[in-house]
């Protein structure tokens, strides 16, 4: 065999080297289609427009970076060489031209972040490095440099200052509730967006596997050994399919603060992915290119997305997207479908079904009165 023979099975054993490159590949090829509305939504709220371009010059953007600068440990080729590598391989595999700046900063807490307004910085906690093994470290460094690729670094850092500007003004009440709106409509965008980023971090990686280990270790912490993939997304399944309406209610309330969705969601949600079309096409180098995107329809992205929220609305297991669906069906009886769905909230009418069951495990009559509420 020649020499060159060997330099290229040499090069062909490098573990970046194994993985599919997406040449020119666009955003649009692994956005979730709730990003995308969640967004266009998020530019439609009154008064973000003006937020938005009064906080672009106003943010302190040098002075972010010459904090990490300063505070945190820089990736290079002299530290943190590992990260490094994956870095540079992650923008080879996806196509980003200019590798963004990354640093490692003192945290306990597992966490990764990509922000910046001119240009994106990566950011990741000591506890996230020391967690995660090589191949689910490789899946989060692709997982920020697709937030880097959509473009999510600039409202990223508007959300960390408004949310530090609503706690520093929450005595002026119409001030805050004008802040609020607007992060919440943006911790909204941003939970979707972790889902893109989520897929951008497998087309990255391309093991599923490292991605699961790397999303059961930010929920469980570093005991693989004790736990399982297949019950972990059990779990997902049980939270969206368990309880009733109130339940429901519950988790719309419980995620409302969060800047992340769910582990066992976002897992869920991945693993589907991976197992559609959709993502084997993009592996098969059938995908949305960026010289395409300016000839995109805002229309026909409004189309997908409809039609995402309607499919997961009809599939989903949650009872209140069931309750949706049906209604959209054009179902009958709504009133006995809500009382029935609230259970103990609510009592059910003869005409609604049969008795409800108390705490206690007996059964009782049916009644037109609901019970007062205990304080």
């Amino acid at each position: 065999m020649s020499e060159d023979g060997h330099e290229q099975n040499a090069h062909e054993n490098v573990p970046s080297r194994q993985r599919r490159r997406f040449p020119g590949i666009s955003s649009r090829a692994y956005e979730h289609p709730a990003d995308r509305s969640a967004l266009v939504a998020l530019r439609k709220l009154t008064g973000f427009d003006t937020v938005f371009k009064a906080l672009s010059g106003l943010l302190p953007e040098r002075s972010l970076r010459l904090l990490f600068l300063s505070d945190s440990v820089r990736v290079s080729d002299q530290q943190f060489s590992h990260l490094n590598d994956m870095l540079r391989d992650a923008c080879y595999i996806l196509d980003l031209e200019k590798v963004p700046p990354m640093y490692v900063t003192q945290d306990p807490q597992p966490n990764a972040m990509c922000i910046g307004l001119d240009e994106p910085i990566i950011v990741v906690t000591t506890g996230l490095v020391e967690l995660l093994d090589e191949e689910e470290m490789r899946a989060v460094v692709g997982h920020e440099v697709g937030h880097a690729l959509s473009g999510h670094s600039v409202y990223r850092t508007i959300l960390l200052f408004l949310t530090s500007l609503a706690l520093k003004v929450a005595w002026i009440p119409l001030g805050n509730l004008a802040i609020l709106a607007i992060v919440t409509a943006l911790r909204e965008w941003f939970r979707k967006s972790e889902l893109s980023a989520d897929r951008a971090g497998l087309l990255v990686g391309q093991d599923l596997r490292a991605s699961m280990r790397g999303l059961m270790k930010i929920a469980g912490g570093n005991h693989l050994h004790e736990m399982n993939v297949d019950a972990f997304l059990k779990q997902a399944e049980e939270f969206e399919s368990g309880g009733d309406l109130r339940d429901s209610v519950l988790k719309i309330l419980n995620v409302l603060p969060r800047s992340h969705p769910f582990t066992t969601v976002r897992a869920a949600e991945l693993k589907k992915w991976a197992e559609s079309r959709d993502y084997q096409r993009i592996m098969d180098g059938h995908y949305p290119r960026r010289s395409e995107d300016k000839d995109t329809s805002v229309t026909d992205s409004f189309r997908e997305s409809a039609a995402s929220y309607a499919s997961n609305v009809k599939s989903s297991k949650d009872p209140l997207m069931k309750l949706v669906s049906d209604i959209a069906g054009g179902a009958g009886d709504l009133g006995g479908r809500v009382r029935r769905g609230f259970g103990g909230f609510a009592g059910s009418t003869p005409q609604d079904g049969p008795p409800t069951e108390s705490a206690n495990g007996t059964e009782q009559p049916p009644t037109d009165t609901p019970p007062r509420d205990e304080d």
